[in-house]
């Protein structure tokens, strides 16, 4: 099925940070609520046309020092049996690039391909994502081990400091759809994007269920529980604006 056209209608929740009166929430219910899961392996068409690549197909910028210090601390429990790369790419795994014109660092693409933690489908030590697979073997979730935006994709966090016209200042973070937009100019010229396409919006729960994880790395676990009880009460009264991509997969089952 084609991707769903953006600009379509979406719900809004906003509310306070229960552990944090100077923390607001403001969070997209039609994203939340939508049927999205990621499908790599399992009908993922890649961003650039080359589905075992998946969301891949390029290096992922650090977030921080401690972002790419996390990363490092799960290089190391990899070795040549669960890393394809690793004879090559063990020292310089890292690279700099541009990112909104200033110099960012992030992780090395191997040579016409994709990062180079990306393991070939028929690796004996598995295919897909070394960093992620470690995580497993290792019984913790993957987000402990990739990098900041790997294991955010495909939820969108931004945080804006507001002043509110009583002049209190309120932190603000904004839980969104990373859609192609969220990628810049060159999003739209991206093979194929999933949280567009009906033939990612397959899960039986919702996202607020099945990236209950991220989500709470990225709030905090009262913020979330929070979030979650208003997810359930509006998905029980029946959402106005539902995701497209979520009711296009639903019609053709």
């Amino acid at each position: 099925m084609k991707e769903v056209l953006l600009g379509f209608p979406r719900e809004w929740i906003e509310f306070t940070d229960p552990a944090d009166s100077e923390h607001v929430i403001r969070a997209d219910l039609t994203w939340l609520l939508s049927r999205w899961g990621c499908v790599y392996g399992n009908g993922c068409k890649g961003i650039t046309g080359r589905p075992v690549e998946g969301c891949c197909s390029h290096g992922a910028f650090f977030t921080d020092r401690d972002d790419e210090k996390r990363v490092k601390a799960a290089v190391k429990r990899l070795d040549p049996t669960t890393w394809q790369r690793h004879v090559k790419g063990f020292k310089n795994w890292t690279e700099v690039d541009e990112l909104d014109d200033k110099p960012a660092r992030r992780t090395a693409t191997r040579k016409g391909g994709p990062c180079v933690f990306q393991n070939d489908p028929d690796f004996p030590g598995g295919g897909g994502c070394a960093l992620h697979g470690q995580a497993l073997r290792d019984g913790v979730h993957p987000l402990k081990y990739k990098p900041d935006v790997c294991w955010q994709l495909p939820i969108r966090r931004g945080q804006d400091w507001v002043t509110r016209p009583d002049e209190t200042k309120v932190l603000v973070s904004t839980i969104a759809e990373f859609d192609r937009r969220a990628w810049g100019s060159g999003g739209h010229e991206l093979h194929w994007w999933c949280t567009s396409s009906p033939d990612a919006h397959v899960e039986k729960d919702p996202v607020y269920i099945t990236y209950a994880p991220e989500l709470i790395e990225l709030l905090g676990e009262l913020a979330y529980a929070e979030l979650a009880n208003m997810c359930k009460e509006r998905e029980a009264r029946g959402l106005i604006a539902p995701h497209p991509a979520t009711a296009a997969a639903k019609r053709s089952t």
